[in-house]
């Protein structure tokens, strides 16, 4: 389905075939948390199993929060399969038989600032652990990435042509606005980093999408400079955790939270050849969108 190689530690890149490919974008789940979607998140992945749609996902993958010691925890937001004395064992253990079905789907896991907190504070790393025993149990090579990281996406078009995609992620900062939806952290990412054709953050727990365009110069075939308009695709995921509820009450309506989405996005590339011999060259589209109903 897809081939994936590590080229550094926050450095990965995925072979795909095809003129049109797929790749599910996914963040925020926080999986072991109540108020997480599961239904919604099982639906989501079971789309990207009918349609073998490799999978990203960017930071919190887990909430983490109901260990001893942990000022954030609250005896309700702890499933009670979780509520025992080894609570951060049991949700990777848990984990790892939940997440079986989709495990040769999963090709890269990057941190959350809630997979960091526990590395801080409990001086252990839950990502890793949970990929290590679902590699070892599977046989699979998901790939623990980073906080922010590079994936570069090669898609073979046949069995010598092939395009890079170059996604930028980064798991995100600040907690977003009321009015702007993460707007500005876009913005942001147009003036810090370089290159990229593709930028997803998450943890803002918003579901949107924009296409920016760059003048530009590029090489025809390695040859021949060339006039271009680089079309550069940005991207918010949203979070499978609804905190909002009937909004009567709880941390998330008590600061002025409003209702978030549930549900990441599916980045599409379709890659098509065009111009005279002499000159011709693969274009791309980018963009994405929300997972069907």
């Amino acid at each position: 389905m897809f081939e994936l190689k590590k080229q550094g530690s926050n450095l990965h890149e995925i072979t795909l075939r095809g003129s049109d490919v797929e790749i599910a974008m996914i963040s925020d789940l926080h999986w072991d948390n109540p108020k997480c979607d599961l239904v919604a998140l099982k639906k989501d992945l079971d789309y990207c199993l009918q349609k073998q749609i490799p999978v990203v996902i960017n930071g919190d993958m887990f909430c983490l929060m109901q260990g001893r010691g942990d000022r954030r925890s609250s005896k309700s937001d702890i499933r009670a399969e979780h509520n025992n004395a080894k609570y951060l064992d049991s949700i990777v253990e848990t984990a790892v038989e939940w997440f079986k079905p989709y495990a040769h789907l999963i090709a890269v896991i990057g941190y959350g600032n809630h997979e960091t907190a526990i590395i801080k504070w409990q001086e252990t790393d839950i990502l890793q652990r949970f990929v290590d025993l679902l590699n070892y149990q599977e046989k699979t090579n998901i790939q623990v990435g980073g906080y922010g990281g590079w994936i570069i996406v090669r898609q073979m078009i046949n069995t010598t042509q092939s395009t890079l995609t170059t996604i930028k992620y980064f798991h995100g900062s600040g907690g977003g606005g009321v009015v702007t939806k993460g707007a500005i952290n876009l913005t942001r990412a147009l003036e810090m980093y370089e290159g990229f054709d593709v930028f997803t953050m998450g943890h803002i727990h918003e579901n949107a999408s924009r296409n920016d365009v760059r003048d530009t110069v590029a090489m025809v075939n390695g040859k021949k400079p060339k006039l271009k308009q680089k079309q550069i695709h940005l991207m918010l995921t949203g979070s499978y955790k609804e905190e909002y509820g009937d909004g009567s009450k709880g941390w998330h309506v008590e600061r002025g939270a409003p209702v978030k989405p549930v549900g990441g996005r599916i980045l599409k590339i379709s890659s098509r050849s065009v111009g005279s011999n002499e000159e011709r060259e693969y274009v791309k589209q980018i963009d994405s969108y929300k997972f069907p109903i």
